[in-house]
């Protein structure tokens, strides 16, 4: 495994914490998970492959220990908003200290500096100010955010693996440990770098849910089935939509296209009869 002889330090904390730390123990790292004093269990499900220990860093005691623990260790992953490690007398000033070959990362809703950086928030808030939520939604209708894991697993705890991974491999040439700051908001915006670099070309040039990808394209969209279930159509390519067009048998449409995203051509595909076959039929008819 890549990561076999890498020791991990999970300070415990929501969603994204432990899906970066199950994603290191996936890749053959030791994760050792430091829970709360009366914590049972990681509510997030996401402690496949990691041991635990219970301490309470609010007592010099249980600060010792980890202190021992991080002296050892090759990475410290800690979920808290700006300044909490430092109030306990473990900001990485003093952990790097003791050992400076240790990576500390800090996974964090807004990062570490800012006017934001001491305050709550969750993924929908974090996507909020990436700008990402204001592109996500049907046209007509409020912006709604893709369940939690676009800020907190794509743009927060998969980020940080990666800032880890590259923190590692920098480390076999200097020898040095780095502090990593990956927080939810710059990591989606990071995410989303082809929705802005692409924002005046045809694929966004609609208001939301009126263009290509975003659901305003009939060929690119989603349709209730006969049984009550939901099929996913994705013809933006001339041959798949050619497939589609037949499969449909609507003959007339297969020049309409180019126009299928403008109010006239777009209502006439949308009045297309909805599917009628099973789901498992679909596939025969198109795949």
């Amino acid at each position: 495994m890549a990561l076999q002889g890498i020791l991990v330090l999970e300070l415990a904390g929501l969603a994204p914490g432990p899906f970066c730390a199950m994603v290191l123990a996936d890749f053959g790292a030791r994760v050792v998970r430091v829970e709360r004093p009366g914590s049972h269990y990681d509510v997030s499900r996401l402690g496949r492959g990691k041991r635990s220990l219970a301490l309470d860093l609010k007592q010099p005691r249980g600060a010792a220990v980890l202190r021992r623990l991080c002296a050892r260790s090759d990475v410290l992953l800690e979920p808290f908003r700006s300044g909490v490690m430092e109030k306990l007398q473990l900001g990485p000033e003093i952990l790097q200290r003791d050992n400076p070959k240790l990576i500390y990362a800090r996974l964090t809703g807004f990062g570490q500096s800012g006017s934001f950086s001491r305050l709550a928030g969750h993924d929908i808030n974090y996507l909020a100010l990436s700008g990402v939520l204001s592109k996500i939604g049907r046209n007509g209708e409020n912006p709604y955010a893709p369940l939690n894991l676009l800020a907190d697993f794509a743009g927060g705890g998969l980020m940080c693996v990666l800032g880890i991974m590259m923190a590692l491999f920098e480390r076999t040439r200097s020898g040095k440990g780095q502090v990593i700051d990956a927080n939810m908001v710059e990591g989606t915006a990071y995410l989303s770098s082809f929705l802005w670099k692409t924002q005046k070309s045809s694929l966004w040039e609609a208001p939301r849910g009126q263009n290509i990808l975003d659901g305003g394209a009939p060929f690119y969209t989603t349709y209730r089935t006969a049984d009550g279930e939901f099929m996913a159509v994705g013809a933006i390519e001339p041959q798949f939509y050619e497939l589609l067009i037949k499969g449909l048998g609507e003959l007339t449409l297969l020049k309409m296209q180019q126009e299928a995203v403008s109010c006239q051509a777009r209502q006439t595909l949308l009045s297309v009869k909805r599917p009628s076959l099973q789901p498992k039929s679909w596939g025969t008819v198109w795949l």
